[in-house]
Parts: structure tokens; C-alpha cells; sequence
């Protein structure tokens, strides 16, 4: 099978790598030489644009950060979209706009492609070692034949539903993760200021009823301040928590608490700590309480 393979940052690297190890011929097109020159060590193959091969491949998949570069990659100006063949498939794996998912979908259709929103968990980490977690949206009919694709990539993968419900159910998992690290956050900072040490506290939850997965994975950035070891981008995250608050609004539901955390991931980005790990929106909750969560 011919896969083409776009955007090979942090995570579609780790891809194109566990492509690769399962016998797929890859063609990968970024921006970046540098990124591309690494693509081309692993075996890929790397074009100036993917247009050139378009035809002839089976599966596109995309890796990009925001709604607007995947539509421009599908139907802008030199969108590839009716560079395919009939019957091929269009795999985002992006974390995206629900209704753009939508509505892409709906175009591929009508060209005769096959359109799946495939957002993943796990990070860049999980992207490497071919653990992702993926959510699926698409017609379930040709979901068995993407299934082997993503079985190179992910060890657990769940077919959501129709086009846009991968991208609700990833929406509302990283929302879920943004609020917890905000609270994690207050809870170490008003144990230190009442005198306990920040590790220990986290120690303790990570045995008792507050154990999560974000205590384990975020926790360590937040007691040691080594928020530049990234998990996850915060911009990511901020942009993820700005695509629940318009998923909220869409649906009519409250969103008291999470309207506070967007607000709080905000802040984080403009006071410039977009490029670090998510757990830096620690540091806006230390600001305010004017004291540090690391001795």
C-alpha cells in the first residue's frame, strides 16, 4: 500500500517511522528541510509537494496543528483533494474543528474519497514507540480498511461514529486533561504554602484516590519546574481547549469550569509559554498565588 504522509513534526515523525516498520512505501512532504532530510534517514521518501504522487496513493495521512492548513492542504488553491484517486483514503489525525471536519468529509465524499478524522492521544511519545490511542470518525463501512493502517501506529483504536466524533471525543479528552492540570496545579501550590513539600503530596496521590494520568505524566514538570521537558505543547493544549469552548457553545451546554481554564491557558500563551509543556500553566497559577511550587 502507498501512503503519503503529511506534516512530520514531533508526531508525524514517530509515524512515518512505525509506517515504515510495517512495510508501507511512504512519501512525506513538511516544510521543513531539516524534516524532511530526517524522513529521507528513515526510508521515506520525501517530495518537494505531495501533489506529484497524489495518484497514485492509497492513503494521505495528515499531521498538521491547525483547521485552516488542512483545508488549504485539501481544497485551497493547490488542494490535492481531486488529485486523488477514487476510492482513496484521507486520514487526519489532527486534533481539528468539528464542523470543518464536517464539512470536509462531505467534500471528499463527493469526489468519491474517503474522509477520517482519526485524532490521537498519547503524545509525541506514544507517536514513536506506535502506542497512540486513536478516535475514528468516518462511514463506518470502509472502517475495516483503514483499520491495519492505524493498527501500525495505535494498540488501541476505537471506531466513534459518523465524520466529527473523533474530533468530539478527542476535544473533550484534552479538555478533561487541561482541567485536571489546572487543578493539580491548586492543590500542590495550597499544600506547599501550608508548609508540605510539593513532591510529597504528589507522592501521595499518585497512590490514593487522586491518582491519574495526568499526575503522572504533567506532575513530574510541575514539582521539579522542568516545564521545557515537553509532553505536549501548551499552544496545543490552548488551542484544544478553544476548540471544546466553540464545541460547547455549538451544543448548548454549560461551561462554567472550562471557560476558566481556556482563560488560564490564554494567559499562559501570552505571557509567552507557548512552546513549553503543557504543565506551564502552573506557572500562572504560582503568579497569582505568589509563590513557587518548587522549593
Amino acid at each position: 500500500m502507498k501512503l503519503g504522509m503529511i506534516g512530520c513534526g514531533a508526531m508525524g515523525a514517530g509515524m512515518v517511522k512505525n509506517f515504515l516498520k510495517s512495510d508501507y512505501e511512504v512519501w512525506t512532504y513538511d516544510p521543513d528541510p531539516m524534516k524532511q532530510q530526517q524522513m529521507k534517514e528513515l526510508g521515506a521518501i520525501p517530495v518537494p509537494v505531495i501533489n506529484i504522487v497524489a495518484p497514485m496513493l492509497d492513503v494521505i495521512v495528515l499531521s498538521l496543528p491547525l483547521s485552516n492548513l488542512i483545508e488549504d492542504t485539501l481544497v485551497g488553491e493547490n488542494g490535492l483533494l481531486h488529485d486523488l484517486k477514487k476510492g482513496a483514503f484521507i486520514l487526519d489525525m489532527s486534533t481539528t474543528d468539528v464542523d470543518s471536519t464536517k464539512k470536509l468529509a462531505q467534500q471528499a465524499k463527493d469526489v468519491g474519497v474517503h474522509y477520517f478524522d482519526c485524532p490521537v492521544s498519547n503524545g509525541p511519545l506514544g507517536a514513536d514507540a506506535g502506542t497512540l490511542t486513536i478516535m475514528v470518525g468516518g462511514e463506518e463501512e470502509h472502517y475495516s480498511a483503514i483499520l491495519p493502517v492505524l493498527q501500525a501506529i495505535g494498540n488501541e483504536i476505537r471506531y466513534i461514529g459518523s465524520a466529527g466524533s473523533g474530533q468530539v471525543v478527542k476535544l473533550c479528552n484534552n479538555m478533561m486533561v487541561a482541567g485536571i492540570m489546572v487543578l493539580l496545579s491548586e492543590t500542590l501550590l495550597t499544600g506547599v504554602k501550608a508548609g508540605v513539600d510539593a513532591k510529597k503530596i504528589a507522592e501521595v496521590m499518585s497512590i490514593g484516590s487522586a491518582q491519574n494520568k495526568v499526575l503522572s505524566v504533567f506532575g513530574p514538570n510541575l514539582v521539579q519546574d522542568t516545564h521545557h521537558n515537553v509532553n505536549f505543547l501548551l499552544s496545543h493544549m490552548a488551542k484544544d481547549v478553544g476548540l471544546y469552548q466553540k464545541l460547547s457553545k455549538s451544543s448548548e451546554t454549560p461551561a462554567f469550569l472550562s471557560s476558566i481554564v481556556e482563560q488560564l491557558f490564554e494567559i499562559a500563551k501570552l505571557q509567552g509559554k507557548g512552546s513549553l509543556d503543557t504543565s506551564a500553566v502552573g506557572q500562572v497559577v504560582e503568579l497569582l498565588g505568589n509563590h513557587k511550587i518548587t522549593n
